[in-house]
């Protein structure tokens, strides 16, 4: 199999070390976004010199892949995970690939998320289809949404958008600027695979009644998965969204349990 591998990546001009180079770094970061960075511009333009090889590669561990051509980026997902454009697979999966994204990170993705989706319906996006966001507009948006502040340590809020960056939904030039509310970053189309519209939409709804706290709920994740911190939360969205449901039902009752929601 191995010597099979080579020899069709002799065909195309990539030698087996660049092949597994190209793999390694794709499932260890989970994704691969060609404006990131020059090595990245590298393996991505590999990536389209084998994508049919990578593809078969990994399909072996049941790891998808999605090639979005026109903002030049590829992440890969693990077994089980909603993929964008692609047909839900019916397997069970114990979440193995998947780690969790902390609370400040699962409030974070959801307010770029509807940052992103306002910028968008203004047609404030560039020719990459990324936004311009100020610290300041991000922070009251936080406020707004879930009743959350960014980090007042300076390192916290690095160790924040650092995270963030490295899921490739920001482009951020200066860490150390991150102290200003003057400071500008873009946010990447990436996001809009990354938290569904569904998430989006019951968020906004609860924000239209009351401001939504985000609880310590576990939320899976993984920059080989990041689709799956959208699904968590959207369970939790529903949840609340049925919660809210009991209790105008039970309004007249002499007793109501409430829950907690997450």
């Amino acid at each position: 199999m191995l010597n099979q591998l080579e020899q069709l990546l002799e065909k195309e001009g990539v030698q087996l070390k660049e092949f597994s180079e190209l793999v390694i770094r794709l499932m260890d970061y989970g994704v691969i976004c060609r404006d990131e960075s020059q090595v990245e511009q590298v393996l991505y333009d590999r990536y389209l010199r084998v994508e049919e090889l990578v593809q078969d590669y990994v399909a072996v561990m049941a790891i998808r892949i999605q090639h979005d051509k026109r903002f030049q980026f590829v992440r890969c997902y693990p077994p089980g995970a909603q993929v964008p454009g692609m047909e839900d697979e019916d397997q069970p999966f114990n979440g193995g690939l998947r780690s969790r994204l902390s609370q400040n990170e699962v409030a974070l993705v959801l307010v770029l998320r509807s940052q992103y989706d306002k910028a968008l319906r203004e047609g404030q996006v560039d020719e990459q289809g990324c936004v311009m966001v100020s610290l300041e507009s991000l922070s009251i948006a936080l406020k707004n949404l879930l009743g959350r502040s960014l980090p007042e340590n300076l390192t916290e809020r690095k160790t924040l958008f650092r995270r963030m960056r490295q899921l490739r939904l920001i482009q951020l030039a200066n860490e150390d600027a991150l102290n200003s509310a003057e400071f500008w970053f873009k946010i990447r189309p990436m996001i809009m695979s990354y938290v569904s519209d569904d998430v989006l939409s019951g968020l906004l709804a609860e924000q239209e009644e009351s401001v939504v706290p985000v609880t310590d709920a576990q939320v899976p994740s993984n920059d080989n998965a990041a689709p799956e911190a959208a699904d968590a939360v959207e369970d939790a969205a529903e949840e609340a969204a049925e919660e809210q449901q009991e209790e105008s039902a039970l309004a007249a009752s002499p007793s109501v349990f409430d829950e907690e929601t997450n």
